[in-house]
């Protein structure tokens, strides 16, 4: 188990709330009933929740790591009645944290994801809501010891090499200083409000593929059997997406999630798409992989933006992730992509891009690039997480821990 340690120019510490390690599951009393018990901590972060990790608490061997995960959310099963899985892509995610020793960097977060139905566990993509919590995470778990009203720490996304400064409130209690949970930041897709969550992406141009625009065009004209001609924008600031316009393939964009994703039709087009575009992204055959994201837009509603609509990559997202609301807003402000035809920025703005989903909006602030305005240099948004629950998750007593047995 790691020690708390010291955050270095930070401002917070370890919260109140944090579990008495000292006591915590993982010393093998469990074993005589057949489970193993694995220190968890189940966190929302943003419009995302699920199990969160230390890592030196799971196997170091892979298919052994994926395993654990899989027995933990109970995968695969549509219903994830065997575990902790909500039975929805956005409920059937895992964070692991650890502490870093690389120059510049506090704490390297690995995003899992992970499907209901599936066998298998993705880490090649970004979660910005799940990074929401890691800072809260390693907190909580005694990985860092912050010292002051606020904490800031560098965060390295390990699935893409994406470097994030992450700031939450860590005020001073009767029991010590903790995260605080309750505040007046809202975010839509969340009910009632809470502490905000500051999150400062550095660089997140070119996340996944070779380049912000991986095609080297702000626009492809795509041609696929059933479908026809249509003109889409391949991007990835933060997340790969595929923006087309919902007027080019029959629909307003207005349309609810739940009617979306029970459009069959729709469901299949955006599908065949998705496979022609991840070649020309060079993504290779995506056909087993969450990205690239297929993003309808269409003219703002509520006077944002842009209005859009994000399947993950299958299902219609009921509001938008947080990188694939970077990279939407971003396509946004870029002259001569499909989302820039439907978009109202106002004349000499600023570049903050009010992103509408279908549960409300989302805001990302961008800078850019003086000497080259395609280029953006930091995307700056607001979360919240929360803390749901402390303990351990039970594992089958026959999957393999190695040395890092509990």
């Amino acid at each position: 188990m790691d020690e708390g340690i010291p955050l270095a120019a930070s401002t917070g510490s370890v919260s109140a709330l944090a579990p008495d390690t000292s006591s915590e599951p993982g010393d093998g009393k469990h074993r005589a009933a057949g489970q193993t018990p694995v220190p968890c901590w189940f966190m929302r972060g943003g419009t995302s929740k699920g199990p969160f990790f230390r890592g030196a608490d799971l196997p170091a061997d892979i298919p052994a790591r994926d395993a654990v995960l899989l027995a933990a959310m109970g995968s695969p099963d549509p219903r994830q009645i065997d575990g902790l899985g909500g039975a929805h892509p956005l409920t059937s995610k895992a964070g692991i944290v650890s502490t870093s020793g690389r120059e510049g960097v506090d704490l390297e977060f690995l995003f899992a994801q992970l499907q209901p139905a599936g066998g298998t566990v993705d880490t090649t993509p970004n979660c910005g809501n799940m990074l929401a919590a890691a800072l809260p995470f390693a907190i909580e778990s005694g990985l860092l010891t912050p010292d002051g009203d606020t904490t800031t720490a560098r965060v390295l996304t390990l699935n893409t090499g994406m470097v994030a400064e992450i700031t939450v409130q860590t005020p001073l209690g009767t029991a010590g200083r903790y995260v605080e949970y309750a505040g007046d930041a809202r975010i839509d897709g969340v009910p009632g409000t809470a502490a905000p969550v500051t999150i400062n992406f550095l660089d997140t141009a070119g996340s996944v593929c070779d380049s912000l625009l991986p095609t080297g065009n702000v626009r492809d004209t795509v041609d696929v059997a059933g479908v026809g001609p249509v003109d889409v924008t391949c991007i990835d600031n933060g997340q790969p997406l595929v923006i087309i316009n919902a007027g080019d393939l029959g629909r307003t964009g207005r349309e609810s999630a739940v009617d979306l994703n029970k459009d069959a039709e729709l469901k299949a087009r955006l599908e065949d798409l998705r496979l022609t575009c991840g070649k020309l992204m060079g993504l290779g055959d995506v056909r087993d992989k969450n990205y690239p994201k297929m993003t309808l837009v269409s003219p703002p509603a509520a006077g944002s933006a842009v209005n859009t609509r994000s399947f993950i990559p299958h299902v219609c997202h009921e509001s938008i992730g947080v990188l694939a609301a970077v990279t939407a807003a971003t396509a946004a402000i870029l002259k001569g992509t499909v989302a820039h035809d439907v978009a109202v920025l106002p004349e000499g703005a600023a570049p903050t891009v009010s992103v509408e989903h279908p549960s409300g909006e989302f805001t990302v602030q961008l800078g850019l690039d003086a000497e080259n305005p395609t280029k953006v240099v930091k995307s700056a948004l607001i979360r919240t997480a929360r803390l749901l629950m402390a303990g351990a998750v039970m594992v089958p007593a026959h999957l393999s821990f190695q040395e890092h047995t509990l």
